[in-house]
This record gives structure tokens, C-alpha cells and sequence, in this order.
């Protein structure tokens, strides 16, 4: 048996748009066991797809090909507490599950840099994939077909809140909501912020960290598609979070802590949120910073 656990991840954070991400403390898993056919089950109720268009299937036999070998039959159980469409890295984390179990099967002929150019191929943007194959903090690009990263650890002395809506917002949809154009200075606004995104979530500058997430190129657009995403931040920034930023293309939203002051800060969030008409069916997760990324077993 071959186990995969893979984080979940938020891209954007806020200035980072299209090309940081981060991975954090809660993750997808898949067993791969040998079998005469494919069979895909669910661990946990989990609806997911049990044939050939299954997305860690779909992936497994991308590496098989890469390979120039036939897949085999094979048994795949998942485990999914990563929030489908969400904004949290589940398209990613099915991606790297199905490349790094078949990587293993097939005696790992693939190194890492070549796993994120797959894995990128196949979701068509590193932001998610990076951090969720590398941990920590993830800069990314692509250019000339070749994918670049580099990765920072995150500030073991934050914590993450994430505020998940009960409702799905498509990444089709988010994308959609997006000008075609941007101003010179809403680029620059943004660029001078991403720069510093390292300082603030790496190097100990939390001061930095409610200026970095801050941004004119997306998350108003998508907030207007997420109801009760404003009173969501209102009350987060009124508690005294760090930062608070539309994680991924939504519609989770993300609250930045000190991991001493996490609990007691969860706690009154999840209260005001329940207090609340447009939020009170959205549901809270207390997460810390995964640095180590996925994993194989």
C-alpha cells in the first residue's frame, strides 16, 4: 500500500496574485493498493468520482504516460477534508496525490522539479501546486514552458483561520469577474506589496502583515460574488487579526493570527459569525503553516 498526503493550500495572500500560495496544517490523503481494475472509493462520504475521470486517476495515468508505461488496475481510497471549490488547494491536492502515488509505484523515476511541471500542466497554474508539493511559502512562474519556485518557511508563530463559506465559488467564475485591464498603478500597488510577502510571513515581520494582503486586482471583484465575505473581514480585522485576505479565488477567506492568541480568537470569531444572518452557516478552521509539503508513505 501506498499512502499520499498532500496540504491544502491558499494562493494569492492577498498582493501575491497568480503567483504566491502557502501550505497549511490540513490535508488530503489517497491509498493506492494493487487490483485487477480500478476501483475508487471515499474514506470519509467524500462525493467524488469513481471512474477513469476521477482527478488523482486522471493524474496517475498523466505520469503513467509520461513514463511510457500502461497503468495498471489499482485500488484508491481518498480522504478529503480539504473543502471542494473553496479556494483551498483540493484540485491541486488530488493532482500531486495522483502523480507522487504513481511516481512511487512506478519507482520514483521523476525528481521534484519535474513532479511541479506535471502537476502544473495538468491545473494549468503553479500558485496552489507549488506550495502544496514544496510547503511553506511558494513564489512561482512559468516561462518558457519551464516552472520556477522558491520556497520559504512560514512563521511557525502564525496561525490561520479560514472562514468557509457554505457555498462554492467556481474558479471559472472568480476568473470571470476580473477586468481585462488594470491600471499602471494598481500593478505597481500590488508588485511593491508582493515583495515584501516573505518579510512578513517568513522573517518575523508581522507588522508587514495587514499591508502585504492588501490588493487592487482581485479580491474585490470576488468579493462581490462571495455574500457575507465584508462582515466576515469586518469582524476579523475588529477582533484583531494580523491580516485578512480571499484565499485562492474564494470563497473561503483567511485570517491571519498569532498562533498564542488562536484559540481564544477563534472562538469569539466563530461566536460574531453565528451572531451574524449572512455568516452564521459558515464554518471555521483553526490551521498552522505546513512547511514540509506532501508526502509519500
Amino acid at each position: 500500500m501506498i499512502r499520499v498526503s498532500v496540504p491544502a493550500t491558499s494562493a494569492n495572500v492577498g498582493a501575491g496574485f497568480d503567483a504566491v500560495g502557502l501550505a497549511l496544517g490540513l490535508y488530503n490523503t489517497a491509498e493506492f493498493f494493487p487490483a485487477e481494475k480500478l476501483e475508487i472509493t471515499s474514506s470519509d462520504g467524500t462525493a467524488v468520482p469513481a471512474d477513469e475521470t476521477n482527478l488523482i486517476y486522471v493524474s496517475a495515468k498523466y505520469l503513467y504516460d509520461k513514463a511510457g508505461e500502461p497503468i495498471p488496475g489499482m485500488k484508491i481510497v481518498q480522504t478529503n477534508p480539504i473543502p471542494m471549490a473553496r479556494g483551498l488547494g483540493s484540485s491541486s491536492a488530488c493532482i500531486l496525490a495522483g502523480l507522487l502515488g504513481a511516481n512511487r509505484m512506478l519507482g520514483e523515476p521523476f525528481g521534484t522539479a519535474e513532479l511541479l511541471e506535471f502537476a502544473t500542466e495538468i491545473e494549468g497554474h503553479p500558485d496552489n501546486v507549488a506550495p502544496a508539493l514544496l510547503g511553506g511559502l511558494v513564489s512561482s512562474v512559468c516561462d518558457g514552458g519551464k516552472v520556477y519556485a522558491a520556497k520559504h518557511a512560514l512563521d511557525q508563530s502564525l496561525a490561520f483561520a479560514a472562514v468557509i463559506p457554505d457555498y462554492p465559488l467556481l474558479t471559472s467564475a472568480a476568473r470571470a469577474a476580473l477586468p481585462k485591464n488594470v491600471s499602471h498603478a494598481q500593478a505597481v500597488f500590488n508588485l511593491s506589496r508582493a515583495a515584501l510577502l516573505g518579510e512578513a510571513f517568513c522573517n518575523g515581520r508581522h507588522d508587514l502583515l495587514p499591508v502585504v494582503t492588501q490588493d487592487r486586482l482581485h479580491q474585490q471583484y470576488r468579493m462581490a460574488l462571495m455574500p457575507g465575505a465584508e462582515q466576515a473581514f469586518a469582524a476579523a480585522r475588529r477582533l484583531g487579526a494580523k491580516a485578512v485576505y480571499v484565499s485562492g479565488a474564494g470563497s473561503t477567506m483567511m485570517a491571519v493570527v498569532e498562533q498564542a492568541d488562536a484559540y481564544a480568537f477563534c472562538r469569539q470569531l466563530k461566536a460574531e459569525l453565528a451572531e451574524s444572518e449572512a455568516c452564521r452557516s459558515f464554518t471555521l478552521k483553526r490551521l498552522s503553516a505546513d512547511n514540509r509539503g506532501a508526502f509519500v508513505e
